[in-house]
């Protein structure tokens, strides 16, 4: 019984590879958006031509994105959502209500200052984590059914 994870928020920091390098040896397959923030804001007129307006600029950006984030969510067992501490990830709540409204299994993960902000978000998450090695340990319990430690 394998999971396919997709990791969606922040990418500033490096939780993603807590998570993953944390989950060595489990049967998981791990998937995220474009991470090059560079590459995630320019692809749209990288592939689809230049704008010279910048809404329009991101407009493209954004829509293919959304391409990339759908097929990861759908595909997903589990939907890990990182809420950072420095940077407003509105595409990481739209991301948290995709998963629900798919019926995924949703894995919040941010600091406490946030928890009133994302109440919401999180009464849709089946857990709420706050360090990406919380979000191993619930990984290797849903898989294995062993406690950390």
């Amino acid at each position: 019984m394998g999971l396919r994870v997709y990791l969606s928020g922040e990418i500033h920091t490096d939780w993603r590879e807590r998570i993953t390098e944390g989950a060595q040896g489990l049967d998981i397959s791990f998937d995220s958006p474009v991470t090059d923030h560079a590459a995630s804001d320019d692809c749209g007129v990288a592939i689809l031509g230049a704008e010279p307006d910048k809404f329009w600029h991101d407009r493209k950006g954004a829509m293919v994105n959304a391409i990339r984030t759908r097929k990861g969510i759908e595909e997903a067992d589990v939907v890990v959502v990182r809420f950072g501490e420095q940077y407003k990830q509105w595409n990481a709540a739209f991301d948290a209500g995709y998963a629900a409204a798919l019926g995924k299994s949703i894995v919040t993960l941010h600091p406490p200052e946030h928890d009133h902000a994302l109440k919401e978000v999180d009464a849709a998450a089946l857990a709420m984590a706050r360090t990406p090695e919380q979000v191993v340990a619930i990984l290797r319990y849903v898989l294995t059914g062993t406690l950390p430690g």
